[in-house]
């Protein structure tokens, strides 16, 4: 299950950037990250989902931590470059049920722990178009990231069986279009596929990411047309 991943278009030592998403399906994501120099960011993640439906509950969660390079350019330096680097931990659990005469009974129930790599690269353009709405211009912002996972389970147990551990390496690109409702405030929607490139019974892609979210940016340059 594919979350938001870490977009802060930093440009300078100092800058903070901090957002939260929610997708259709529930899948809520958070993002930081600091520029600790003027090309040097650390960044913190996470994502947490809770459904439960009528055959199947769905519950996961995600940590992540990276660190990388960014830079700023063009006429105006209204593009931005970021490559991170970095790891996390999450877990999962699937428990698929049946509505029988005696009531509703699990019939299996999957549990995982894992862990995982991933290597990013984000482009990032400050545009100055604007959307005109309710009488007033919003700047827009456009941005693409494409993200490189490695995802290893630790443990994988159905019903309380142990079961052999599986792995996988994901493709993640990434699209995002930001709307500055002020100078640090921005509305996010964020679009995106998810692909796994080995293949695995268990360990597979999961839904693609369709989210809206809120950014908050303090410090830095200029990066919403204000």
């Amino acid at each position: 299950m594919p979350h938001v991943p870490s977009t802060p278009m930093l440009s300078s030592k100092g800058e903070l950037n901090a957002g939260g998403h929610i997708s259709l399906r529930g899948n809520a994501s958070f993002n930081s990250a600091y520029a600790v120099s003027d090309h040097f960011g650390v960044l913190l993640s996470g994502s947490v989902m809770s459904q439960n439906g009528k055959k199947k509950d769905f519950r996961h969660n995600l940590m992540e931590t990276g660190a990388g390079y960014f830079t700023t350019f063009g006429a105006a330096n209204d593009r931005v470059l970021e490559i991170y680097a970095g790891l996390g931990r999450g877990s999962s659990e699937r428990t698929f049920k049946d509505n029988t005469d005696l009531g509703l009974v699990t019939t299996e129930r999957q549990e995982v722990s894992f862990g995982k790599y991933f290597l990013q690269v984000n482009y990032s353009s400050k545009d100055k178009k604007k959307l005109k709405l309710l009488g007033r211009s919003f700047p827009l912002n456009y941005g693409t990231a494409i993200r490189t996972s490695y995802v290893n389970m630790s443990k994988f147990v159905i019903s309380d069986v142990k079961q052999v551990a599986e792995d996988n390496i994901f493709i993640e690109p990434v699209f995002y279009t930001r709307m500055a409702l002020n100078r640090m405030v921005q509305l996010q929607y964020t679009s995106g596929s998810n692909f796994g490139l080995k293949n695995r019974k268990y360990l597979t892609a999961g839904s693609s990411v369709f989210t809206l979210g809120l950014v908050i940016n303090v410090g830095g340059q200029s990066s919403n047309g204000y």
